[in-house]
């Protein structure tokens, strides 16, 4: 089966949705305007119920079935980044210094669709519980909207996501059962020692020095203690020191980004940064901080709901568009919080040749987002069928 011929029909309707939504990107979980024009397209859809202020600009509408039944969660994130586009675009935003550079428009805007296609159809049990979720890039919007009870509160028994792709075949789509995007920590270090005159090393205490051993021994964990069939990253991404060619500055500072997929690896990592930084602290005559960050854990899909989310995408876009083992990715999501609250299942969808996400660049195919609306409502008839 391919789109959904209702949906389809809500092409040009969509595009104009994620146009605007491009056009007025808010941050993290000040996303007021987005969360305004969400509420004002769900009321004209005519959903069941809407829940407003939810990690501050999250909302969870609910769509009733035709009749009684468990509740299925689809999740859409809808915060923008701190990027100054360069897109071109006629729907270029229009405020400064910020822009839909992950897609997070194309989301809003897919499960907008899917939710029209139901509350016209109810051609299911049961209850759709739809979660605009705020702050996803930073702040970890899904964390508070699981801490503010939703799955209890709207008794959601599984849950599912999707998140575009580009430079990935248009409209295929592919998930993993178990880890499949990597927790990501930061560790931020600062070194301080004894700042002085480049010309008179001997009577400073180079925090400089430090840094550099610092920084090579890092390099070491994942080669030296971790199993080589594990994946893990460290990357250190910021070495700060110094102002002049001639001063040995008196502090210097650097931080990594760590990414794995198992708690006991997580903890590895955490523990042999400390020590290196804490040992070469010793050895070179500095003070150190260690400043941990312990961000978004992994993101794991349960087997169970993956092969439900698989056999939806299939019926949409054919079982040779659907990879069901994909390989895990090294990035992360905050959906990974709802996924340890309930079962389910996350996945990509290519949307085809173009600037990658997190690019000033970057614009959502708007070609996808019927197919995006289309899996979603698959997936709750096929998961909640009326017989």
């Amino acid at each position: 089966m391919p789109v959904l011929n209702r949906i389809a029909s809500y092409a040009e309707e969509m595009k104009g949705w994620r146009h605007h939504l491009h056009m007025h990107p808010e941050l993290a979980l000040d996303c007021h305007e987005t969360a305004a024009f969400i509420l004002d397209r769900l009321r004209e859809i005519g959903v069941d119920e809407i829940h407003e202020g939810i990690a501050r600009t999250g909302i969870v509408a609910l769509i009733k079935g035709q009749k009684a039944g468990p509740v299925i969660g689809l999740r859409a994130d809808m915060d923008a980044l701190p990027i100054e586009e360069m897109t071109g675009a006629p729907h270029t935003s229009t405020v400064k210094g910020k822009m839909h550079a992950c897609g997070h428009d194309g989301h809003v805007t897919m499960l907008l669709g899917a939710a029209k296609y139901l509350a016209e159809t109810r051609n299911f049990a049961g209850t759709v519980a739809l979660i605009f979720q705020p702050a996803e890039e930073d702040g970890a919007g899904g964390q508070i909207m699981v801490q503010e009870g939703i799955m209890d509160r709207f008794d959601i028994a599984q849950v599912y996501g999707i998140h575009n792709a580009p430079n990935v075949p248009f409209g295929h789509f592919s998930t993993t059962p178990g880890p499949y995007m990597a927790s990501v920590d930061t560790a931020y270090v600062t070194i301080t020692g004894k700042g002085g005159h480049g010309a008179t090393p001997h009577e400073c205490v180079d925090p400089v020095v430090a840094v550099v051993g610092m920084v090579g021994a890092i390099q070491t964990i994942i080669p030296r203690n971790v199993y080589a069939l594990e994946e893990a990253v460290i990357s250190v991404t910021q070495i700060h020191a110094g102002t002049a060619s001639n001063i040995i500055p008196e502090e210097a500072t650097f931080c990594a980004t760590i990414r794995c997929f198992k708690p006991d690896v997580r903890a590895l990592l955490k523990r042999r940064i400390i020590e290196i930084v804490e040992g070469h602290a010793l050895a070179y005559g500095v003070k150190a901080r260690v400043d941990y960050d312990w961000g978004y854990p992994a993101t794991i899909n349960h087997e169970d709901q993956t092969e439900i989310a698989a056999d939806a995408a299939r019926e949409v876009v054919g079982p040779e568009a659907v990879d069901a083992r994909a390989n895990r990715e090294m990035g992360s999501e905050d959906f990974s919080y709802m996924l340890e609250a309930r079962p389910g299942a996350y996945l990509f969808l290519g949307t085809g040749p173009g600037a990658g996400l997190h690019h000033p660049a970057f614009d959502f195919n708007d070609e996808a987002a019927p197919i995006g609306a289309s899996f979603f409502a698959r997936l709750v008839e096929r998961t909640q069928p009326l017989v």
